[in-house]
């Protein structure tokens, strides 16, 4: 029998969870339930995102409402559109048995019009956004004049997103006689003083530490230069085939470019942000949420509220400039019980952030090794061989072997494996033949590495014929560079690209290796050039050391 039997809920409800599947609480439920049932009083309980809360404020509000009184007796406010749908959806789930309680959703971006016909029409629990719900109240379409309950879900979010106007303005005309909910992630001030404001002595709750993050999700990091950050997420996305990730950037600018550059490479990838209306807001999320999506590019802004299952990674392409945001971020993963990975791409000037952010929300990070891409060839290869071994054979190939064995029959075993192998995995071993090694070097103590800020005087400027036209961009150039040099790209500065010719700053004391590795080399059957230069100079300086070719100017008069 299931544990929520001991918590005092009603038969109907208990039928009701039974069927979606719900065996045990979690702790913010067993805690939460059998107070807010029994008492009186408001409640404040704080727990991570995806610990349960919905059920734990919802549960007792579907068994509290009385179906008999045709009026709203309850409202949920929540920060954002997705998670308003959610917490509806969720109710509408519990309250399956109990016939004739109305709950009704009500946010920005559709027909207000439509929602003032269903609110007159009499609902029992409204779910609402802020900034609509403050919208239907100056109206007069929703009275809360008389409200029982009001649930401020992910109160921290709301108030991050800048709902505190209209939170106080909303909370100022209900009954000081009703029970305010709140439910929150973090306690910052701010939530603090609605408690303070609106809550008469409220019982509260604390599952786990605040401001700390779930247990079941691994929090890492790697330490990355610009230039390298987007070749290391590939790394992490290519490796493990079955990633479902949220891409966390700081601009919507970042959450475009990244989005683009993803799908251009060939990954199901789009991007969330604050430049898209409504509908394309709708399209993005419904892509995601079906999986359509390997990977979703977010603002922090337009990620608030996100709450889709089976999230596996969460990759954090910068570290929030907001450290609370990175508890929300990372919460994204790890849910119900599910194991999730959190991962910062930093710069080594991150460091110390990054060792703040890691006091403030009491977790340890660990360095992660970024695959190399002898790794990420050798996995997939693996994976997919395990495929062919495991896939059933069809009976009408038995028709056709005679022929298919007489084309294949100069090849032997060893030979038709490398046929198989290299005709389905050539994208991945053209894309990682050259691949340099993204780790930082031997000796390196990661986090703990007090790295000093090279100056122009720590580099020399190289030129090459290599440009736009030959390979794509500049993580492309990046990945030529070092796979034909094996140095790390933690050694490369500064990339100008032309069309047909690159400079590019490399560490003193690695130039002529550089210029040594280059010698005598070709690219597609064209000679390379590489030499010291200057771009002011027009290509190359007055003084310049050429690898191959000859010059330029030779037999012009």
């Amino acid at each position: 029998m299931s544990e929520f039997v001991t918590l005092g809920l009603s038969q109907q409800v208990l039928d009701a969870i039974e069927e979606i599947g719900f065996k045990e609480p979690t702790p913010i439920q067993a805690k939460a339930i059998p107070r807010l049932l029994q008492d009186d009083t408001d409640f404040v309980g704080l727990a991570q995102t995806g610990t349960g809360k919905t059920a734990a404020f919802g549960l007792p509000l579907i068994d509290l409402v009385n179906i008999e009184e045709n009026q709203t007796q309850a409202l949920v406010l929540a920060p954002t559109r997705e998670l308003c749908l959610q917490i509806s959806k969720e109710l509408k789930l519990f309250a399956k048995k109990k016939r004739g309680l109305k709950i009704l959703e009500v946010y920005g971006g559709t027909d207000i019009g439509k929602q003032i016909r269903e609110v007159k029409r009499g609902v029992h629990i409204i779910v609402a956004t802020p900034g609509r719900l403050r919208d239907l109240i100056r109206r007069r379409v929703v009275d809360i004049t008389a409200i029982d309950y009001v649930v401020l879900d992910e109160a921290d979010e709301m108030l991050n997103m800048g709902f505190k106007e209209e939170i106080d303005d909303i909370l100022k005309d209900t009954p000081d006689e009703k029970l305010t909910w709140l439910f929150s992630a973090t306690m910052p001030p701010d939530v603090r003083r609605i408690a303070k404001n609106y809550m008469l002595e409220p019982f509260e709750i604390t599952v786990g530490t605040r401001n700390t993050s779930n247990a079941d999700i691994e929090h890492q990091y790697v330490m990355v230069r610009g230039s390298e950050r987007y070749l290391a997420l590939k790394r992490f996305l290519d490796f493990e085939a079955d990633t479902f990730g949220l891409i966390f950037t700081r601009t919507r600018n970042d959450a475009r470019e990244i989005a683009e550059k993803l799908s251009k490479d060939g990954y199901n990838a789009d991007a969330l942000h604050g430049d898209l209306n409504q509908h394309q807001r709708d399209r993005v999320m419904d892509n995601f949420r079906s999986k359509r999506l390997q990977v979703l590019v977010a603002t922090d802004v337009a990620a608030r509220g996100i709450d889709v299952q089976d999230i596996t990674h969460v990759f954090h392409y910068n570290i929030p400039d907001d450290k609370s945001f990175y508890t929300h971020r990372a919460g994204r993963t790890g849910r119900a019980g599910n194991k999730g990975v959190s991962l910062v791409l930093a710069h080594p000037k991150d460091m110390g952030l990054l060792r703040q952010l890691s006091r403030i929300v009491r977790i340890e990070f660990k360095l992660a090794h970024i695959p190399t891409g002898k790794e990420i060839c050798e996995k997939r290869l693996l994976s997919h061989m395990h495929l062919v071994k495991e896939v059933p054979v069809l009976d009408e190939i038995e028709d056709f072997l005679p022929k298919i064995q007489e084309v294949l029959e100069d090849l032997s075993k060893e030979d038709l494996i490398k046929h198989v192998a290299s005709l389905s995995f050539s994208h991945y071993f053209k894309a990682y033949r050259r691949a340099p090694d993204l780790n930082p070097r031997p000796g390196s103590n990661g986090m703990r590495e007090k790295t000093r800020k090279k100056g122009r005087e720590d580099y020399n400027r190289l030129f090459i014929n290599i440009g736009s036209m030959d390979v794509e961009g500049k993580g492309g150039f990046l990945a030529f560079v070092c796979g034909h040099t094996h140095i790390s790209g933690s050694s490369i500065g500064r990339i100008d690209m032309n069309r047909k010719f690159t400079f590019f700053d490399v560490e003193t004391d690695l130039v002529q290796d550089v210029l040594a590795q280059f010698k005598n080399s070709e690219f597609e059957g064209r000679r390379l050039r590489v030499n010291i230069g200057d771009p002011r100079s027009g290509g190359g300086g007055r003084r310049r050391e050429r690898i191959g070719g000859g010059s330029r100017r030779k037999g012009r008069r």
